[in-house]
């Protein structure tokens, strides 16, 4: 390739990169999810952003774990369960049991002005799930707050039903759907999945990554091409 032809190239991936990162998110007012949270190290700890998702979380016995429904621009901004992330107050009526481990799950729905379509969140609850000491977070959810909803990225969409559409979908500062994203469209309705959440932590969008990632291997491939064809 000569130096003009890496040049073209160049000029026609970085061309790319810039359009991928006209479309990213950071300037999304939010995303509507569902953020994944669990209760912090030391007893009496609140709750701390999961660094995993719940499918491979695996919480240990005497513990709590939380989902909240939320608009939020990424885990900095999501806002946490509003009850105590407490083990003690949600399994205290549940006797401990061999070969299995209790989790408790702590359930908010959010408020209205975080709601979807008309819809309105039910009220917040907090169940104690018995499970196989290996089970993960969504494992426990799924035993108390059934049915639960995953679109074909595993990103959990919905607790017990809630809400009865979207998945992650954009939204404006007033909370409406953006024109061109569609939450719902590659949506399962498979009760249990192996994973959910967003395991990084960010908004649930993470199609951008993948993006600028293969434009910067391309790019760094067509330099070493030309560089090498230089030196020969």
């Amino acid at each position: 390739m000569t130096r003009t032809g890496a040049r073209a190239l160049g000029a026609v991936l970085l061309t790319g990169l810039l359009a991928l990162l006209g479309a990213a998110p950071a300037h999304a007012d939010g995303y509507r999810y569902w953020s994944f949270w669990q209760q912090g190290a030391g007893s009496g700890s609140g709750w701390a952003y999961a660094t995993q998702g719940p499918g491979t979380l695996r919480p240990g016995d005497g513990t709590a774990v939380g989902f909240r429904f939320a608009v939020s621009k990424d885990s900095a901004d999501a806002a946490q369960p509003r009850a105590a992330a407490g083990f003690g107050a949600v399994c205290e009526g549940t006797p401990a049991k061999e070969g299995s481990k209790r989790v408790a799950v702590v359930i908010d729905f959010g408020t209205a002005a975080d709601a979807a379509g008309g819809e309105s969140p039910p009220a917040a609850r907090t169940a104690c799930a018995q499970v196989a000491p290996d089970a993960s977070a969504a494992e426990a959810l799924a035993a108390v707050a059934k049915p639960l909803r995953y679109n074909s990225d595993a990103l959990l969409c919905a607790i017990a039903g809630y809400p009865k559409s979207g998945c992650g979908e954009k939204v404006d500062a007033h909370g409406t759907p953006d024109a061109g994203a569609s939450g719902s469209a590659a949506e399962g309705t498979k009760d249990e999945k192996d994973q959910g959440g967003n395991e990084d932590g960010e908004g649930p969008s993470a199609g951008l990554i993948g993006g600028i990632a293969v434009v910067a291997v391309l790019g760094g491939a067509a330099v070493w091409q030309a560089r090498r064809r230089r030196r020969g």
